[in-house]
């Protein structure tokens, strides 16, 4: 992983920590990227059988193609770190770009 997003992800990371963030729990983390062709983003997410909890192809409207993948893990900067490599290692030689990870996360009521 770059520094670059090694300092995305330590900030992100931060936010969810101030924001309340149960980091005791495991939860879908989901990691993104976007492809030029249908082929290489269906082909990456084959990659991952058995390693995912769910591996989404859609068309976007430039006629690009995204792969969202969601892992069941806890939310760890070492865990996505190392996660995140994984997945750069396998999309880049596809033709892909990755564009991130992200948790959804209810927010505590007041």
């Amino acid at each position: 992983m770059s520094s670059q997003n090694d300092d995305i992800s330590s900030n992100v990371l931060s936010q969810m920590k101030a924001g309340g963030f149960d980091f005791t729990q495991i939860h879908p983390i989901e990691f993104y990227a976007v492809f030029p062709n249908e082929d290489g983003a269906r082909r990456a997410a084959g990659q991952f059988r058995g390693e995912s909890l769910n591996a989404q192809v859609r068309e976007r409207d430039d006629g690009g193609w995204d792969l969202e993948l969601s892992k069941i893990m806890y939310a760890t900067y070492r865990g996505i770190g190392a996660f995140e490599e994984t997945f750069e290692g396998v999309v880049g030689p596809l033709g892909g770009e990755v564009e991130g990870w992200g948790v959804k996360h209810e927010r505590p009521r007041a």
